[in-house]
């Protein structure tokens, strides 16, 4: 039997409860082999970040080239970048490679409200790597940063989820947990239809990581051969299950159950 890979390109959490951690948790439930590529470290715990600290470019760029001689990754992921050097260096590679199955969670301001993407990087992330992604899963805030519109109902959300794909993308996920609806809406576009997915909205601040973890399912998926639709399913009920069963960990933003989604199915 062939064992599927994922792999991570993202900052690893302190804290454990998102970033590189996160990912790795959630490739291991979903029984997928999980690798990792670091950009940067993170002081952080549940009430926010204290310190961010980039990996050196070479540093990065040999944990890739390690990675691509090896352990060829089914499906990949990235998180937090931080600058546009590190954006740059991560999409050449992706290039020189050939990887597919890209999810990029775009990651740009911590729960606790630090910047976690450098306001310069942003154009190299919609210059150099969105064409490259098969999946994109913004937040309403990072889409809005991404577009330069805002977003307040759902035709500004199916407006938003066009102009990403308009960049190259190939599925937009614009997720709904920053949405006023009285459920949780996300939503997919695959460059001609629309679809949604609609889980109960948990009353928590226990959601440190939500984004990374959703992302990590959806790449998961993607490893083992399963349909953008049947990835984006299996994401929304991850983090579901991930949210309802928090581990009340911490004294402000706590992690969600990483182990949450195998239980619920015993």
């Amino acid at each position: 039997m062939t064992t599927a890979k994922a792999l991570t390109i993202a900052g690893s959490d302190s804290g454990g409860g998102a970033g590189i951690q996160a990912d790795l948790k959630t490739f291991q439930e979903l029984k997928v082999y999980g690798m990792s590529v670091i950009t940067a470290i993170t002081a952080q715990n549940t009430l926010g970040v204290d310190g961010v600290y980039p990996m050196m470019l070479e540093a990065i760029e040999k944990q890739l080239e390690c990675i691509a001689v090896d352990l060829q990754p089914d499906a990949l992921k990235t998180g937090m970048l931080f600058n546009s050097e590190i954006i740059e260096l991560v999409a050449n590679k992706m290039e020189q490679y050939k990887w597919k199955n890209l999810v990029v969670d775009p990651v740009m301001i911590a729960k606790g409200g630090a910047n976690l993407l450098q306001q310069e990087a942003t154009e190299s992330m919609k210059r150099k790597l969105l064409p490259l992604a098969t999946v994109l899963t913004p937040n309403i805030p990072e889409a809005e940063e991404l577009t330069g519109i805002s977003i307040r109902n759902m035709e500004e959300r199916k407006e938003a989820a066009k102009r990403l794909s308009a960049m190259g993308v190939n599925y937009v996920i614009i997720k709904g947990g920053h949405g006023d609806e009285k459920e949780a809406v996300d939503l997919l576009f695959d460059g001609s239809h629309f679809s949604s997915l609609v889980a109960e909205r948990i009353p928590t601040k226990n959601t440190h990581g939500t984004g990374c973890t959703f992302s990590a399912a959806i790449t998961a998926a993607l490893a083992n051969g399963y349909s953008i639709n049947d990835a984006f399913q299996l994401g929304k009920d991850f983090i579901h299950q991930a949210i309802k069963n928090d581990l009340h960990i911490g004294s402000g933003h706590g992690p969600t159950n990483h182990w949450a989604y195998q239980e619920s199915k015993r």
